[in-house]
């Protein structure tokens, strides 16, 4: 596949779960159970139930608990989806701060937007945009997140790249992600259902490190933890990895 059918893949898997619901979890086991961090109670303010309606089971990690953000941070979530990391980080940043989220399948941002509006999510908003050339401006950004997306660009250089454009100097990111330790077939790598699904795309975890490191950005802390059901006969495994640094 080229990079250009990867996306076109990805968009009309992700489309579809914007649509119909459901999560990456079938059949790729990428992600946890769709509302699994975020159960609507009969009490639940207007906020909760937005952000259990915007958790479709897309996450790998947890990247919003680790990213220190400040009130009044300008915050760039990537691959925002239904928006859940927006609301969880626009409660975080109060209403002195913003939140951005960035994607590109038309579906997600709408479904995002609607849920914004049902919260009373005020300081947040949702772009169209490929997190290869971001429609975020240069040195605007307080924190990024990413939450078990940048496994599904082609080019993560490019990201990567972008990220460090982004971010103001000090600035603050805290990915989640799949990653990879041992090679992976390239059956895998070339199956269209892994790629969407979180895995034919993931990198060996020192690649991913390095990449980081040659856009210019400091790594400070690495957490990872085995992904999915572990095969010892395979020679290879997934690990959910959160990776938290900053631009220097």
């Amino acid at each position: 596949m080229n990079s250009q059918q990867i996306k076109d893949n990805v968009q009309e898997y992700y489309g579809a779960i914007a649509v119909n619901g459901g999560s990456c979890c079938e059949p790729a086991g990428c992600c946890e159970p769709a509302g699994q961090s975020a159960q609507v109670t009969l009490f639940a303010s207007p906020a909760d139930t937005a952000i259990a309606e915007a958790d479709l089971g897309l996450s790998c990690g947890s990247p919003t608990q680790v990213a220190a953000i400040r009130p009044g941070d300008t915050v760039l979530d990537l691959g925002s989806g239904a928006g859940v990391d927006v609301f969880r980080a626009a409660q975080a940043t109060g209403p002195t701060g913003r939140v951005i989220g960035v994607d590109m399948t038309p579906a997600m941002i709408e479904r995002a937007r609607g849920n914004a509006v049902n919260g009373g999510f005020a300081n947040v908003e949702f772009r169209l945009g490929e997190i290869e050339a971001m429609p975020v401006d240069d040195v605007s950004v307080d924190v990024v997140l990413s939450n078990c997306v940048i496994n599904l660009a082609p080019d993560k250089q490019r990201v990567f790249g972008e990220i460090r454009r982004v971010l103001k100097p000090g600035g603050r990111f805290a990915i989640s992600d799949i990653v990879t330790d041992g090679d992976v077939p390239q059956a895998v790598r070339e199956d269209a259902t892994a790629w969407a699904g979180c895995l034919g795309g993931a990198l060996d975890r020192e690649a991913y490190l390095e990449i980081i490191r040659a856009a210019g950005l400091v790594v400070d802390e690495v957490q990872a933890a085995p992904w999915g059901d572990e095969d010892r006969t395979a020679g290879y495994r997934f690990v959910s990895a959160t990776l938290v640094g900053r631009r220097p």
